[in-house]
């Protein structure tokens, strides 16, 4: 994708029930936003050929792999690490489930899952044995108050 892709009511519509299960048929979409199957395939199409929906995944409860402790790890790093270098190295680790450069002091920010607490704490000894890691920062998830995708509006 380069750039903004332009949307309509019926394009936010259309992704908003996709949002809400992926695995809708165009049929169903279509009884939704008010047109016909065919126009929500080709409506899809576009919006998958322009970079708009970039892929369709299975949400997985997490409990159900047993993993049930959740943390944030800012990374400190030394010198110039360069982000691809950050993300290389963290993308080893199954349980970093997002990544991403931030502002402020810390150079990223990790966000993880585990079975435990004493699985984080190996999981976080592991990336700070990383040679560009000066240090970590944790924070332990203690409740989810709003978990989900943002709307589409």
């Amino acid at each position: 994708m380069t750039g903004t892709v332009d949307l309509d009511g019926l394009d936010r519509a259309i992704i908003g029930a996709l949002v809400d299960d992926a695995r809708a048929t165009y049929a169903d979409i279509g009884h939704q936003v008010g047109l016909s199957a065919s126009a929500v395939k080709r409506r899809v199409d576009r919006l998958r050929e322009t970079g708009a929906i970039t892929g369709f995944t299975a949400r997985i409860e997490p409990r159900a792999l047993g993993w049930t402790t959740e943390a944030y790890v800012e990374l400190f790093c030394r010198g110039k690490t360069s982000p691809a270098e950050i993300g290389v190295a963290v993308a080893r680790h199954p349980e970093v489930i997002s990544a991403c450069t931030v502002t402020g002091e810390a150079d990223a920010l990790l966000h993880i899952r585990a079975t435990d607490m004493r699985h984080v704490e190996q999981l976080i000894e592991r990336i700070a044995a990383e040679p560009f890691v000066v240090r970590t920062k944790s924070a332990v998830v203690l409740t989810r108050l709003v978990n989900g995708s943002p709307q589409i509006g």
